[in-house]
């Protein structure tokens, strides 16, 4: 505990120092030549792993400032422009389920293009953000567990927006709300694990190659195929984009 805080407060004083005088990329430099030299007599393995490690928090910190720098809606909603394929395979005035809405965002944007939308989620606050921050008459929040709440009402369309890999039981899921609902169709976006070289490597040194750490998977297109078959779902339309699957079925 000692040696942590004792860490801490020099990391502050030395960023402190440092970042007075100059720019974020002349700080950046200074880093990289710091963590060159931490890496220059360790074996190559040991090496990965502490660069895979670090690489990992830093894809962390980058989204939560992301947030910060969007005004609370991380910038990958308009830098990737993934709305775009829900809202383009919806038609006005169809019912939209938006299973783990999150701040609601996304299912704002499908009530904007007409589609009468519910969103539900686990997370209050969530909720709370998307209440406040996207009103609109053809949309609701609901906090919840889907497998919970709305399993006696009929949707058109169930939205999955990286969501599908946060269950456990995936196909049993898919299969009772499926039963329950009855939609025509469904819309999924879930992580594509063949996004990067760096994930097999991940894997293979033992770093956490994870997107999220509570993803229970991070699919292959393969898998994700079977998957969905499995659960008596047909892909009507399969895109790769950003390291996502993009997914139609019914």
């Amino acid at each position: 505990m000692i040696l942590r805080n004792l860490i801490k407060f020099t990391l502050r004083r030395t960023t402190g120092f440092l970042a007075a005088p100059l720019g974020p990329k002349a700080l950046a430099k200074i880093i990289y030549f710091f963590i060159s030299s931490l890496t220059s007599n360790r074996n190559p393995k040991d090496a990965l792993i502490f660069l895979l490690e670090l690489e990992q928090k830093i894809f962390f910190l980058t989204g939560n400032i992301s947030c910060h720098y969007g005004n609370g809606i991380h910038t990958k909603h308009r830098h990737t422009r993934y709305h775009d394929f829900f809202t383009q395979r919806l038609r006005k005035g169809e019912k939209v389920l938006d299973i783990g809405c999150g701040n609601g965002a996304l299912s704002y944007d499908m009530a904007q293009a007409g589609a009468q939308v519910i969103g539900i989620d686990i997370d209050s606050e969530n909720i709370l953000f998307g209440q406040l921050r996207f009103p609109h008459p053809n949309l609701t929040f609901i906090r919840g567990n889907i497998l919970n709440e709305l399993l006696e009402r009929e949707f058109d369309t169930i939205v999955m927006s990286n969501v599908l890999e946060h269950i456990e039981n995936r196909i049993c899921f898919l299969q009772k709300v499926q039963e329950k609902i009855r939609p025509k169709h469904w819309l999924f976006r879930v992580p594509l694990y063949e996004r990067d070289w760096r994930v097999p490597l991940m894997e293979e040194v033992g770093v956490d190659y994870r997107s999220d750490g509570s993803h229970f998977i991070e699919y292959t297109k393969d898998q994700f195929i079977e998957e969905l078959q499995h659960a008596g779902l047909r892909i009507v339309f399969i895109d790769i984009r950003w390291g996502e699957i993009w997914a139609e079925a019914i």
